[in-house]
């Protein structure tokens, strides 16, 4: 699909389907993790670039929030900010839960968090960076993207994970509650991401910088997947 087959009649539920169905959630990877059929090397190699992702996250989402205009996405970008960071309890900070994820299969969070990246890790941290700092319209695309792809990637981890909790030896205490709590507060980050351009749905370079954020950060994102396989 390409951009000019998106009009302004139907341009979220066009994009929306795009998104959906990208290869940054469905790509050889991905859908074999989601049956277990990663091997150990390949998901050691998912928890720690992973959880590079879960850690900058914050700061980069913080860098669309601090470039945005609009009074009201901002108001949107703050809630989803603020629910990163555990609301009211620092304590609940999302990283925590992740880290206490990477302790349950053996690894130290702390020794993690100065690990070089792999490229593709790299890049697509970067590309996030690089596209919330750029024009208004395609950052808010790449958000768009990646708050509506989310979904499908939890619906593609969680099974895998439970799969290996439930079937591989020394991974019966597996804390995956960073997974499932991050699934059900997906709804709601979408929810804030439905009419993001507002007045400028109209806008044909509008709706094209939008569709352009969101399909290089997916492809960033494929390469991502991609990168943590053995083959």
């Amino acid at each position: 699909m390409i951009f000019m087959s998106f009009n302004s009649e139907n341009f979220y539920t066009q994009l929306y389907s795009f998104v959906k169905q990208h290869p940054a959630t469905n790509n050889d990877f991905i859908n074999r993790f989601s049956k277990g059929q990663v091997s150990p090397s390949e998901f050691n190699r998912f928890s720690i670039e992973f959880y590079h992702f879960t850690r900058e996250w914050p700061s980069i989402l913080a860098i669309l929030l601090v470039n945005e205009p609009n009074e009201s996405d901002a108001y949107n970008l703050t809630k989803i900010l603020v629910s990163e960071l555990g609301d009211d309890d620092p304590n609940k900070r999302h990283e925590l839960l992740y880290r206490r994820f990477l302790r349950s299969v053996g690894l130290n969070p702390s020794e993690l968090i100065f690990r070089k990246k792999l490229d593709t890790t790299r890049d697509w941290l970067d590309a996030m960076r690089r596209l919330f700092s750029s024009s208004h319209f395609r950052a808010l695309g790449a958000e768009f993207g990646l708050e509506n792809m989310a979904i499908p990637m939890w619906d593609k981890l969680i099974p895998g994970l439970n799969y290996i909790k439930s079937n591989w030896k020394g991974y019966e205490k597996m804390d995956i509650e960073y997974f499932t709590f991050h699934r059900e507060l997906e709804i709601h980050h979408e929810e804030a991401m439905e009419n993001v351009l507002g007045e400028h749905i109209d806008d044909v370079s509008a709706r094209e910088e939008f569709y352009n954020g969101a399909k290089e950060i997916l492809d960033y994102e494929e390469k991502f997947w991609l990168g943590l396989s053995d083959r």
